[in-house]
């Protein structure tokens, strides 16, 4: 590891691009829902799966990723990764239709869940624990920089270029990422060479795409449904199964011990609970700016930036408090101020100008900024630099679940909210149909037969939507401010922390 050098920033710097490209996608895709909804003619359901079977994905293979990276080879696995996540990305741009998309997106997942904890998991084992906290800020930085770039250069590149761009932009990240893990990489894996539960993996994955799936239907079908009420009950019945056997089985594919550290739990609740309001609201606000608002995709991606200027603001300060007050104080000022912001943000209404609009996604980014690093420290620090990888693939993984369902409940909460406002008296059955597939499809429709009532139909109830689902975001804060105050402890456990295993390093 000494004999490395300078190269393990090198390495780490590869590690950050490739990370990077991850970031960028997962917020790059919210702007160009409206145009995707008006070219492929995708209803709302299809604009969920476009980023729910990316989030999904994710969601479920971060684990198994992370126990091949320990048995198979971590650089393997990184450019395994690389690899699927820079062909995944072609597809998605040249995708003919919103089943390919879909298809695309999934694999985009799937590459993206080798790369993070994998990325992470080496940072242990190249780094010695005096450079480990230099090391991870470094890694979560490049998490969190794909938040600010991703609406301004998805919305400069959909202003400018077809929608694929915003899929191809990942390219010269991955071939950057992937010549110099190449090269500079050293091989690590595990010595113990665990038995790969194939049933949990399995459990874990069927029962996250029964309980997303029924969700999303529930707002295409209703909850009368058959299908759709069995698909979400089997989907819960799975899940609570994996648990069960999980508990049982010699070689888990979650260690649920880690869940003996108090900071570990609620650290990872918490930022399960801010991913679930956060993703929503990213899920919102493209569309609002682009139906509601008039503007264009560029413009959109701008007029986000507040929002993004408040989690920057946010983090900073929350560094501050954290150091003088503990992790407790500034999670729970920020679940306090997400929610403020997004009850605030219910009382939107057509009339409302940008001004009011900024100034309430602001005071939502700097919650989020205030909390979000806090819980991630809280729940990181309770691992060993050894245990740091599979930590910290289970709290991305817990997070990616609470975005997936974010996009999915409050999609739903949003779909139906719209269609039961809408006026569609005295419009031929074409367009009533297309009013009804998403807002965008329906501002479109208004305008293709220059109807103005219709267009305020439109908007009126998208705004009545949005209203139902930003105090169902707000309600979820007002719950992390109540178990940041009454589960959380004040300061880190230290000695939560545990050794697991150890690892060798060969070229």
């Amino acid at each position: 590891m000494k004999n490395l050098g300078n190269r393990r920033w090198w390495v780490l710097g590869a590690l950050a691009i490739g990370i990077l490209a991850v970031g960028l996608d997962m917020t790059i895709l919210n702007l160009a829902l409206p145009i995707l909804a008006t070219d492929m003619h995708a209803t709302n359901g299809e604009l969920q799966w476009f980023a729910d079977a990316y989030n999904l994905v994710f969601a479920a293979a971060l684990l198994p990723a992370g126990m091949l990276g320990d048995r198979l080879g971590r650089k393997k696995m990184l450019i395994s990764g690389l690899i699927v996540f820079g062909v995944a990305s072609v597809v998605c741009a040249y995708a003919g239709s919103a089943a390919e998309l879909i298809a695309g997106r999934a694999f985009l997942g799937l590459g993206a869940a080798l790369l993070v904890p994998l990325s992470m998991s080496i940072i242990p084992v190249l780094f010695s624990e005096k450079e480990r906290p230099k090391a991870i800020g470094i890694w979560m930085m490049a998490n969190a920089i794909g938040i600010p770039l991703g609406p301004i250069v998805g919305g400069w590149l959909l202003n400018n270029y077809w929608w694929g761009s915003v899929f191809l932009i990942n390219i010269p990240l991955v071939i950057v990422a992937l010549f110099a893990v190449s090269i500079l990489l050293p091989e690590s894996r595990s010595e113990a060479k665990q038995r790969v539960d194939f049933i949990g993996v399995l459990a874990s994955s069927l029962g996250l795409v029964g309980v997303t799936y029924g969700v999303i239907e529930i707002g295409e079908r209703g909850w009368g449904d058959p299908l759709t009420l069995i698909t979400l009950v089997t989907g819960v019945l799975v899940l609570v199964g994996f648990v069960l056997w999980e508990r049982r089985v010699s070689h888990p594919l979650i260690d649920l011990s880690l869940f003996r550290s108090s900071s570990f739990t609620w650290g990872t609740i918490l930022a399960t609970v801010i991913s679930f309001a956060m993703f929503g609201v990213l899920f919102l606000m493209p569309q609002y700016f682009l139906a509601v608002g008039g503007v264009d995709v560029q413009r959109a991606g701008l007029q986000l930036l507040p929002l993004v200027g408040g989690l920057l603001v946010g983090s900073q300060i929350s560094d501050q408090l954290q150091s003088r007050f503990g992790a407790k104080t500034p999670i729970a000022l920020g679940f306090l101020a997400l929610g403020i912001g997004l009850i605030v943000g219910t009382n939107t209404s057509i009339a409302s100008g940008y001004g009011f609009t900024s100034i309430w996604i602001t005071i939502a980014g700097l919650g989020i900024g205030f909390a979000l690093p806090a819980v991630m420290d809280a729940a990181i620090s309770a691992l060993s630099a050894q245990r740091s990888g599979v930590g910290s693939a289970l709290i991305m993984a817990l997070r990616q679940v609470g975005g997936t369902m974010g996009v999915a409940i409050l999609g739903t909460l949003l779909s139906t909210g719209y269609r039961a406002k809408l006026n569609l008296d005295g419009f031929p059955s074409q367009v009533a149909d297309a009013v009804r597939r998403s807002v965008s499809a329906g501002a479109a429709a208004a305008q293709q037969i220059n109807s103005e009532s219709l267009l305020d139909s439109v908007r009126s109830a998208f705004i009545h939507g949005m209203g139902i689902t930003l105090w169902v975001c707000g309600g979820v804060a007002v719950l992390g401010v109540v178990l940041t105050l009454t589960c959380l402890q004040p300061r880190v456990n230290s000695h939560a922390k545990t050794e697991v295993e150890q690892t060798t390093i060969g070229e």
